[in-house]
């Protein structure tokens, strides 16, 4: 009984798998559609600037205005 959900559940998905597969269009990236405009391409540098270098750039400004903002919180008290 076992071994029959589990072939029935294998084909269930082979068959989707297979369906989708085959009712999907390709992707047309060579044909430009209307309005479409793209940028120009980025260097090595420029792309891991942005997509690495900046993140963390914010990421420690943020951290900094909070713990600026906020460190009356966190002083120990003398005395």
């Amino acid at each position: 009984m076992d071994k029959k959900n589990a072939l029935r559940a294998g084909a269930v998905a082979a068959g989707t798998t297979l369906m989708m597969l085959l009712m999907s269009s390709p992707a047309l990236a060579l044909t430009r559609d209307d309005g479409d405009d793209p940028a120009p391409k980025l260097e090595v540098i420029q792309t891991i600037g942005l997509f690495v270098a900046l993140p963390i750039a914010l990421f420690l400004v943020i951290t900094g205005l909070v713990m600026v903002l906020d460190r009356s919180k966190y002083r120990v008290k003398k005395g």
